[in-house]
């Protein structure tokens, strides 16, 4: 079987610059990339079996942002902003946990349902009646695709639903059931050095994983490709090679990982990753999925955050190959942070020229294509003055 879902060309004197240099370091376009890219794009926060119970919780703070997901007592899952409409306090404090049959505020003690009605402010005869629908927390948009949580801070937004979106890949990856999946450690976060735009330029190419890579390359180099990015979705694809052994991890994963019955032939050593514009990944492994993704903190440090999702029912083989697939991306990520830091600080550099990209970069300007749709001051090869930036894209969008 073609493992290809999308038979993409790449086209014949295709533009092989990236974005100019003065964005990744540029604090106006941070603050139009927030807003124009990150609030009302689709965010992962989790998955379904992250809050199973009634009254558990998972938050996630984000682009100045404070996102709030709930389970109610009918089994649904609601997403609200973190936020209590007193004082905008945080109405809960941690990043998951149980709130058993209600959200209490720490401030005042405001008391919101699990359905994010107010059920009533404390002291409520110092306040005229508060209606409350209109006093409850405010909703976020949420959807829940194959498991996962995917909500947006504004309203509406460039994307289709997540259904829509995704519908491309979809029969593909419902071959792994990962609606059904459990978490394997819980939801990790990590900060590294570098603008968000080159953690996602390293990861949009596989060029690099032969030279970058040792374990990557041992494990599936000779089969790894890309498809690029197409309408917010992007793919690659992998099958490892059963002989493959030279370094610890690697050699045990193939002697180790089961083949599941339940994926066609041609997945049963896949290794998949999905990505969705503007900064996240969907990966699957024939033991487990996995989620990643990348936020701003600032230009020059980037919040990284995943988990990863196993079987209910795993085996012991599973397991172990869950264990040593999990070795070998921390190696790569710690690999592909150094990369990122080279890439990014020579971008200070007055002999800083730009991108020359490989046909096998495809990926990285299909990405930096979408972000261009977003914002059309990125096609200024010469920094705008900062106080200028929102102005000059806001004119720019009306082009267009």
């Amino acid at each position: 079987m073609n493992p290809h879902l999308r038979d993409v060309a790449i086209p014949n004197d295709w533009d092989r610059r990236g974005l100019p240099g003065w964005s990744y370091h540029s604090d106006a376009l941070l603050e139009l990339e927030k807003e124009h890219v990150f609030r009302n794009h689709w965010q992962i926060v989790g998955h379904v079996s992250d809050i199973p119970n009634a009254g558990d919780y998972l938050t996630m703070d984000v682009v100045g942002e404070r996102a709030l997901i709930v389970r109610g007592k009918d089994g649904v899952v609601r997403g609200f902003n973190n936020m209590c409409r007193h004082r905008g306090s945080r109405v809960v404090a941690d990043s998951q946990g149980n709130c058993k049959n209600a959200l209490v505020c720490p401030f005042h003690g405001w008391v919101y349902n699990l359905d994010g009605t107010l059920r009533g402010a404390a002291r409520p005869r110092s306040f005229p009646d508060l209606d409350k629908t209109e006093f409850g927390l405010m909703p976020l948009d949420l959807e829940v695709w194959m498991g996962f949580i995917f909500i947006r801070f504004r309203n509406g937004g460039p994307q289709p639903s997540v259904a829509e979106l995704m519908k491309p890949i979809e029969p593909e990856f419902a071959h792994y059931n990962a609606a059904d999946m459990v978490p394997s450690w819980g939801i990790w976060t990590q900060k590294t050095p570098v603008n968000w735009k080159s953690v996602r330029d390293v990861d949009n190419e596989g060029y690099h994983v032969a030279m970058a890579h040792p374990a990557l390359q041992d494990l599936y180099g000779a089969t790894y490709f890309d498809e690029p990015f197409i309408n917010g979705v992007s793919r690659s694809f992998a099958t490892y090679n059963p002989h493959a052994g030279r370094r610890w991890s690697v050699k045990n994963y193939v002697k180790i990982a089961p083949e599941p019955t339940h994926l066609p032939d041609y997945l049963k050593k896949a290794w998949v990753y999905y990505g969705i514009f503007p900064n996240a990944v969907i990966s699957v492994m024939p033991e487990s999925v996995q989620f990643y993704q990348e936020f701003p903190l600032s230009t020059g440090q980037t919040l990284l955050r995943g988990a990863i999702y196993r079987y209910r029912g795993e085996s012991r083989e599973q397991a172990a190959a869950r264990y040593l697939s999990f070795r070998i991306d921390r190696d790569t990520m710690s690999e592909d942070v150094q990369l990122s830091v080279w890439s990014n600080e020579s971008m200070l550099s007055e002999a800083f020229e730009g991108f020359y990209l490989s046909d096998l970069e495809y990926g990285v300007r299909t990405h930096h294509d979408h972000l261009r749709k977003m914002l059309p001051v990125l096609g200024l090869e010469t920094a705008p003055e900062e106080k200028d930036m929102w102005n000059l894209n806001d004119a720019l969008r009306s082009r267009s």
